[in-house]
């Protein structure tokens, strides 16, 4: 995987399991405790039906929580695939509240992943 010192404040990464990507900011990374502070932005879920790829579902993370992991879960996003999701995201009215739906996709998602990562 990447150095975690790689990853600079500000930047756009991407957590990958299965269909599913969680795309986050970077806050700040301690090396020492080899442990990142990441805030999430939006999780794509893609489905692909027997025809073709549907368009992916985007769920709106920004009113959520930070996360603390590994940053070694993590990979740098690249511009060509977060900038068209980004845009999409602030097409979307910001959420008033946090969306129950959202947070526990998340929760799931999360769980999955660090599970992958411990085998």
């Amino acid at each position: 995987m990447n150095s975690i010192c790689d990853f600079q404040p500000r930047q756009i990464v991407c957590l990958t399991h299965q269909a599913t990507h969680l795309y986050a900011e970077v806050i700040q990374v301690v090396e020492s405790r080899q442990i990142g502070w990441f805030r999430p932005l939006l999780l794509v879920e893609l489905f692909e039906d027997e025809r073709l790829l549907t368009s992916p579902t985007l769920l709106d993370l920004r009113s959520g929580a930070d996360l603390l992991c590994p940053p070694s879960l993590f990979r740098p996003a690249i511009d060509t695939e977060v900038v068209p999701l980004l845009m999409r995201l602030s097409a979307l009215e910001p959420p008033l509240e946090r969306d129950p739906v959202a947070f526990k996709r998340l929760h799931q998602f999360i769980q999955q992943a660090l599970l992958l990562d411990e085998k």
